[in-house]
């Protein structure tokens, strides 16, 4: 097939690229570079089957281009990190609804099946314990932005699925429950790899609020074998499904973890909310996804424990540290 991945140099959009091109498939990938780094592909650039566009999911014309004549397309592209989110609040909702829009446009103009991936945060402060698809969103007001994400993605999820009720366009929802490993970056508030990158340099691990609040980490590529399973299994058209790994950790045990795991002698330190995004900042105290539907589905578990997570992202650093 020829395979479009929107954010394909992102993290899941290059770990996502890397693993099409080994299936036999050709890919395109359009990334505007915002938070997406072109060395994440650098193994695939220069296959011939690989093809890299420079440019934004909104632009209409771009995206006529390439989506003529490819077979499938996965939406990745999005603005995201918490960080970025809260900082950067018109810029993430024109993008993520915007492109979002445009591309499903195309896509139904052409005819092109689609794979949208959402998020976890579209649940926002609903603290069951463990998160179906169908159940409630819990948000606060629309003017506290840390919500904006949340809202933006819900949208996106209401427009890929009216094109699939009312034009027949063959969508798929995936919602990502904190996707991690080896490329993501701790810069936007990713909470792994910043508490890792503290730890191999033996300084304070800072975490934001009392580390009492729970979530579940599953590793990129367990993530991708999801991917793949929704994206080509009949069974899953017009479907919203969970990807995640229903193991509950707490944010200081976390830490913990990763302290031992890596021998270090970081001390662990706390900030207010407030003092790292500012006033009215609210979080969700848990967030753990129910896997029933898309075992039902494409039989599909999470393989990689939080070891595993933590050891291949450790390497990639260290390795990446010897390189510059």
């Amino acid at each position: 097939m020829k395979i479009l991945v929107t954010g394909g140099a992102g993290f899941i959009g290059s770990h996502l690229c890397e693993r099409l091109i080994a299936e036999g498939h050709d890919v395109v990938a359009v990334d505007n570079f915002t938070t997406g780094i072109e060395s994440n592909l650098t193994s695939i650039l220069a296959t011939p089957s690989f093809t890299l566009h420079r440019g934004s999911v909104r632009d209409i014309g771009l995206l006529r281009s390439i989506v003529h004549d490819v077979d499938y397309i996965f939406h990745l592209a999005a603005a995201v990190g918490v960080f970025n989110i809260i900082q950067h609040p018109l810029e993430s909702l024109l993008t993520n609804v915007g492109g979002t829009e445009s591309i499903l446009e195309v896509a139904n103009s052409f005819k092109v099946p689609i794979l949208l991936a959402s998020s976890s945060e579209i649940y926002g402060k609903n603290i069951s314990d463990a998160l179906k698809e169908s159940d409630d969103r819990i948000l606060g007001s629309p003017t506290t932005l840390r919500w904006s994400y949340s809202e933006a993605k819900a949208i996106d999820e209401s427009l890929a699925y009216a094109y699939f009720v009312q034009k027949e366009l063959e969508v798929r929802i995936v919602r990502f429950f904190n996707t991690v490993g080896p490329r993501q970056l701790g810069s936007y508030g990713m909470v792994v790899p910043r508490f890792i990158s503290s730890a191999l340099g033996n300084k304070p691990i800072t975490i934001y609020g009392n580390g009492q609040q729970t979530r579940c980490f599953a590793h990129v590529q367990d993530v991708i074998d999801a991917l793949i399973a929704i994206a080509f299994s009949p069974n899953t058209i017009g479907k919203a499904i969970n990807i995640g790994n229903d193991s509950e950790i707490s944010i200081i045990d976390l830490a913990r973890k990763i302290i031992f795991e890596t021998k270090s002698e970081s001390e662990v330190v706390y900030i207010p909310y407030s003092e790292a995004y500012g006033h009215g900042f609210e979080d969700m105290e848990r967030r753990v996804p129910n896997l029933n539907l898309i075992n039902q589905l494409v039989g599909w578990k999470p393989k990689r424990d939080l070891s595993m997570i933590i050891s291949d992202i450790a390497l990639e650093m260290k390795n990446q540290a010897t390189i510059d």
